[in-house]
């Protein structure tokens, strides 16, 4: 909000539209939080459905886990439901609201208005934004494996601390490279994305069983892995991690040739 009023207030238009425009992506998370919500059979009341229009929906959800976590009769079965909504919706809204509003802020910081105090704040907030809802998907994926308690907080800040490095040097290669070649980010951007959705494929995941919802999803997918790895598939992920940064560091390389 800050960001949008600082380019309003200066007369930068352009930015201050495109700072607005990435606030629309992020409703779908809110749409998906509003459908779950009839599904659970909580019918969503007009204020329930204000939140979500202020997009404050995930808010909500947080404070119902609060709750549940509260309550002395509550279940943990109950708690790591409401827990999986609100982790699965979060993620979701970083990667179609944060990351498009964390790459616009970082170029204009770098290419535009390098002394902005407001957009390198914003930036950098959207960059830990992102990294925590990184680090709380994989935190509750953690602790829906049987026989797992909850990682200690040192296990907690080495995630977000990796997160954090790896989403920002990738931001950042990728600003720089747009600032120099312009258009031809989105060509070395959509070589890594078609890499990695045929890559999803050969791997056969199984979390969508519909064949078009499946391609979507692994095209959908693979756009995310341009910037962080996510694993999507049970088991040890060591060898999926080795070719996922190979394939990055091969990505890397070009750019620097190029």
């Amino acid at each position: 909000l800050c960001a949008i009023v600082h380019y309003l207030v200066r007369g930068q238009l352009g930015w201050f539209g495109l700072t607005m425009a990435c606030l629309v992506p992020g409703y779908a998370a809110q749409l998906l939080s509003i459908l779950w919500f009839r599904a659970d059979g909580h019918a969503p009341g007009c204020c329930v459905l204000a939140l979500h229009l202020l997009q404050l929906g995930l808010w909500k959800r947080y404070w119902d886990v609060l709750r549940a976590a509260a309550k002395a009769g509550g279940g943990a079965g109950e708690l790591l439901a409401q827990l999986g909504d609100v982790c699965v919706l979060r993620l979701l809204e970083a990667l179609l609201q944060t990351l498009p509003h964390l790459l616009l802020q970082t170029y204009v910081v770098v290419a535009v208005d390098p002394a902005g105090f407001i957009p390198g704040v914003s930036a950098g907030l959207s960059l830990l934004s992102l990294a925590w809802a990184l680090v709380s998907y994989s935190h509750f994926t953690f602790l829906m494996k049987p026989g797992h308690l909850s990682p200690p907080a040192a296990v907690i800040l080495c995630l977000l601390l990796w997160r954090t490095g790896m989403l920002g040097t990738r931001v950042l290669a990728l600003v720089l490279f747009a600032r120099l070649y312009s258009f031809w980010v989105f060509a070395v951007a959509g070589v890594h994305w078609l890499l990695m959705s045929f890559w999803l494929g050969a791997q056969q995941t199984d979390i969508v069983t519909q064949p078009c919802r499946w391609r979507l999803f692994n095209c959908l997918l693979g756009a995310v892995y341009i910037f962080c790895y996510i694993n999507v598939r049970p088991g040890p992920s060591r060898t999926r991690v080795a070719v996922f940064y190979a394939v990055s560091t091969w990505k890397c390389l070009c750019s620097t040739w190029m």
